[in-house]
């Protein structure tokens, strides 16, 4: 049972902020926030607390010799909807994670394999960047390291939209590939890995560098040739000395290297935050859905058999070209509601 009392404090909250906002008070950007966050809510609240009006109503009516037949064929068709909306409501009152709603850092670098790795990580940017664009979000590379054969040593892109970072947090993993490599002349297939680390983007978060603790370097940009390049020093590399992380971006504009290269090592310093702190309250549950648990092998896809498997919630499909081209929303609905289910096993404890 739902308690009535937080299901008021929601709805009030939520009057609360329309007024404000309709008033001008207050901070507008940090209220507008709030609002759309709650509103998907409130709506879930409403809708539940009208259908459990609406039971008690038809209940009251079967003792009215008038409205008896109406209450009769009202009643089974309202006590179906309630267990619906009920879990809905309940999924909705989940606590959220903070970063859902925003964009975030994608960063996918090969595994064991070799140039087969190096070709296989290529595979999943190209595949996250058709996904993007289906979803009607930017997908800006910020740095890209090509290796041979037409692979990928290393990128960082920044995937921006609504809601980047909750669809693509269970993301994050090992994504191992069972192919035959095309550097294979005698048809055997090969099995490698490539790794994908999804940071949430760390913009509206007081993360606190000091100047002390990192140093900017730069160099000359390479690309695809033109007067610019070797010509300026405008990429920049920044080092992060207390943690020894290294950001690099090399854009034409130093300036807006700069931008890019602090976004990006905010992220990471957001993201081993985040890590810590899940690290310390899940130290003595079980592994689920969402652990971040970077050396874990989440993913393999079977080129031979079109099959790909997400290990983590035993899910198999065979739709494996789909989902190279980006079709990703049947394996992140999946894994998002796992993930509920677990959270919602949680609360219930």
């Amino acid at each position: 049972m739902i308690p009535q009392e937080r299901l008021h404090q929601i709805t009030q909250r939520f009057e609360f902020i329309e007024a404000s906002m309709s008033t001008g008070e207050g901070d507008i950007v940090a209220l507008g926030r709030e609002y759309a966050e709650l509103r998907p809510v409130v709506d879930q609240v409403r809708n539940y607390l009208q259908v459990t009006q609406d039971i008690e109503d038809a209940k009251a009516m079967l003792d009215d010799p008038d409205m008896k037949e109406l209450a009769e064929a009202e009643l089974p068709e309202l006590t179906a909807q309630l267990p619906i909306i009920e879990d809905a409501l309940q999924i909705a009152l989940l606590p959220k994670d903070a970063a859902d709603n925003g964009s975030a850092i994608l960063e996918i670098r090969p595994g064991t394999g070799g140039d087969e790795a190096g070709l296989f990580a290529g595979d999943l940017l190209r595949m996250y960047q058709r996904y993007a664009e289906a979803m009607k979000w930017k997908f800006d590379i910020i740095e890209l390291s090509e290796g041979d054969l037409g692979g990928v040593k290393s990128v960082t892109a920044n995937v921006v939209g609504d809601g980047v970072f909750a669809r693509m947090k269970f993301e994050s993993g090992v994504h191992r590939v069972q192919r035959v490599p095309e550097t294979e002349s005698g048809g055997r297939v090969h099995t490698s890995a490539a790794t994908v680390a999804v940071l949430p983007e760390a913009k509206d978060v007081d993360i606190d560098i000091q100047p002390g603790d990192i140093r900017i370097d730069t160099m000359r940009a390479s690309g695809a040739g033109g007067q610019h390049v070797n010509t300026t020093d405008s990429a920049v590399r920044i080092t992060h000395l207390p943690t020894g992380i290294i950001v690099v971006s090399a854009e034409k504009s130093q300036h807006r290297n700069r931008e890019i290269a602090m976004n990006v090592l905010k992220a990471r310093l957001y993201d081993a935050e985040r890590q810590k702190i899940h690290d310390e309250r899940s130290a003595d549950r079980k592994s689920q859905v969402g652990s971040g648990d970077r050396s874990e092998r989440i993913r393999t896809y079977n080129f031979p058999q079109g099959r790909i498997s997400d290990h983590r919630i035993n899910l198999t499909l065979y739709k494996l070209d789909a989902i190279m081209g980006g079709d990703l929303d049947e394996i992140i609905d999946a894994l998002i509601s796992d993930h509920q289910a677990a959270l919602l096993a949680e609360m219930g404890q």
